[in-house]
């Protein structure tokens, strides 16, 4: 099976990791596209410690995890970071980017730091990043499904992801690269993680979140954890996996819907036809035409921005965006997820 981080190279190079192409030399002012549902949204980020637990990758240190949590707000305060100015002046760095160190903490989002939560009860979804990505890399996705009622937790997986700012400092990925393959152990992880953001938002007053409305989604990585999470806790009620290939066994009786690209499909394909008959629940599998692997990142959205394909080689081009508009591609994700959620763990 294909290597997670050798599909992810170019998000993952947009968070820290080194790269052989160049950039731009200049770049407009970066923004994500505004979520379409009619409600504001507010941002809380979250440092939690699950005191139970050891981290796998550091195991003297209880596993910690840096959690953002969008949701419908009162509309007041100021805009937050997108990234830090640590995350970013690593990024930059890393990628060689023709830019200020902190220009991608300057990235527009729609979203007000601390707001208010809005009165309500919510469904909640999680959401969990590709392997190499951050939180942040599914901002886009989290705003929009924010602003159409839901509450979104982004799980940040410790030590699985590139320059990821903690509040003792940045953070880098030991699981990259590691040999044997890292990555069904750090599946499974991630699954424990799912259930002790999801215990740990249930008690947390500011939001008040429906625990029989709780839908989870994920890219790569993120979407094969998303089924580990769904078999080990079965109060996630409808999954959704883009472009991750399912590791072990995996049998399901609640709604999954897998959206593919080319990419996937290359490479994943084997692991989606001998796990579908084991999906029971309602189930779609969806190929997205000339869609990339990132494709339902921001890191699309922003590497267009920044004028970056025309200094990609072809193939890393191809695997990561296809040939897809980024902002068109945005939108299919965005209404899939929202429709799928709204479908079947929000009713």
């Amino acid at each position: 099976m294909k290597s997670f981080l050798v599909i992810a190279a170019v998000v993952a190079g947009l968070l820290g990791v080194p790269a052989v192409a160049s950039a731009a030399p200049s770049a407009p002012a970066l923004s994500l596209p505004a979520p379409d549902g009619p409600l504001p949204i507010g941002l809380r980020t979250l440092h939690l410690t699950d005191q139970q637990r050891a981290d796998p990758w550091v195991p003297e240190k209880r596993r910690e995890l840096m959690v953002n949590v969008w949701y419908p707000a009162v509309p007041i305060g100021r805009a937050p970071l997108y990234m830090t100015t640590a995350e970013s002046a690593a990024a930059v760095a890393g990628r060689k980017l023709d830019l200020p160190p902190d220009a991608l903490s300057k990235v527009r989002v729609h979203s007000k730091e601390n707001a208010p939560s809005l009165p309500g009860r919510r469904p909640l979804v999680v959401l969990s990043p590709g392997a190499g990505n951050n939180r942040i890399t599914l901002t886009s996705v989290a705003e929009h499904l924010a602003s159409q009622g839901f509450v979104v937790a982004g799980i940040d997986h410790a030590y699985e992801a590139w320059a990821t700012e903690f509040p003792d400092g940045l953070r880098q990925c030991v699981a990259c690269g590691q040999q044997p393959d890292p990555w069904p152990a750090a599946i499974a992880n991630r699954a424990i993680d799912t259930s002790f953001v999801v215990d740990t938002l249930l008690k947390d007053r500011r939001w008040s979140i429906d625990a029989g409305k709780i839908g989870m989604a994920g890219h790569s990585a993120g979407g094969s954890a998303t089924a580990a999470a769904m078999v080990a806790d079965r109060r996630i009620k409808a999954g959704v996996n883009v472009d991750g290939p399912f590791f072990g066994t995996v049998s399901l009786d609640r709604p999954f819907l897998l959206l593919t690209s080319p990419t996937g499909e290359k490479y994943y394909r084997d692991s989606w036809t001998a796990t579908w008959p084991r999906l029971t629940g309602p189930k779609k599998d969806f190929l997205v035409k000339d869609s990339g692997h990132s494709s339902v990142t921001d890191a699309a959205i922003l590497v267009d921005q920044l004028g970056l394909r025309q200094h990609m080689p072809p193939a890393e081009v191809e695997n990561q965006y296809g040939s897809i508009d980024s902002v068109k591609a945005l939108k299919f994700f965005r209404d899939e997820l929202t429709g799928f959620f709204k479908q079947w763990s929000a009713r």
